[in-house]
């Protein structure tokens, strides 16, 4: 019988899984499909017992998702309990078990830049995907990061949690100089409008900064970086990566991510990912 995928999150239509999941699924003779699903936050208890009913043989969870799918999953694997946010579910036949492929996939992309262990790193925002990767940084021994949110009581209780910094909106802004590595990890750049989650004023030249968002290539946030003469790495490694692992746990096979890394770039309208 064919198995299904999907990928539920709100909003949902400017997701690439589906295009992505479905390319490796061919690639590999595998008969199976991945939809996207559109669940709003008030949905997502009967979107998940559907999708059980209807036999869903993994799926992944996006925004606003990543720590509300926790208490419908079966277990969750040491990625997802640490990090307090799953990216990823898995089936094995009795149990729906939650993982996190974020942080991972986040930090394969960042490996392929020139920085080193102990570049100071800012991270902005503090929701499962910056819980993600702030608990993969430090797992991959970055020794300074630090977390930042509009609500600081969020950035303060992620940073004691993964053994990192928190500063206030207002004093990241001020230190913004002190950072080699500036990581956006919150939805604001997928907004129509040219809003920025904190101000570049301070940036350093020559600092990478990262926004997590794919789609599109180049958010307002990267676009103010670039103009500081910084180096700008978007989303399209992180998401390449982090479905790749996902697509492992699913079938046992490891896609080619830099195939799809050119693919999905083109597909956006781009010529090369980071730059």
């Amino acid at each position: 019988m064919k198995k299904w995928y999907a990928v539920i999150g709100d909003p949902i239509a400017h997701s690439l899984s589906p295009f992505m999941h479905d390319y490796w699924f061919e690639e590999h003779g595998i008969d199976a499909t991945y939809i996207p699903v559109h669940v709003q936050p008030f949905e997502l208890e009967n979107a998940f017992n559907a999708m059980k009913t209807l036999g869903v043989s993994g799926f992944n969870i996006t925004l606003p998702h990543k720590q509300s799918i926790i208490p419908f999953l079966s277990k969750l694997d040491e990625t997802a309990v640490v990090m307090n946010a799953v990216n990823t579910v898995t089936f094995n036949g009795r149990q729906y078990i939650g993982w996190n492929t974020d942080g991972d996939g986040f930090v394969r992309s960042l490996s392929a830049q020139p920085v080193t262990l102990n570049e100071k790193v800012l991270i902005i925002g503090a929701g499962g995907a910056a819980r993600g990767i702030a608990f993969a940084l430090k797992r991959a021994n970055y020794k300074d990061v630090t977390i930042t949110n509009r609500t600081y009581r969020r950035a303060k209780e992620l940073a004691e949690a993964s053994g990192s910094s928190a500063l206030t909106i207002k004093d990241a802004e001020l230190s913004l100089a002190d950072f080699s590595i500036i990581i956006q990890t919150t939805s604001v750049g997928l907004a129509k409008d040219e809003a920025l989650p904190i101000s570049l004023e301070n940036l350093s030249i020559g600092s990478l900064v990262a926004d997590i968002i794919y789609n599109p290539l180049e958010t307002p946030f990267l676009k103010a970086a670039q103009e500081k003469n910084c180096t700008i790495m978007n989303g399209v490694g992180m998401f390449v990566y982090q479905g790749a692992i996902a697509f492992e746990k699913w079938t046992g096979i490891k896609p080619d991510t830099e195939k799809m890394i050119e693919i999905i770039t083109e597909k956006l309208g781009g010529n090369y990912v980071n730059r």
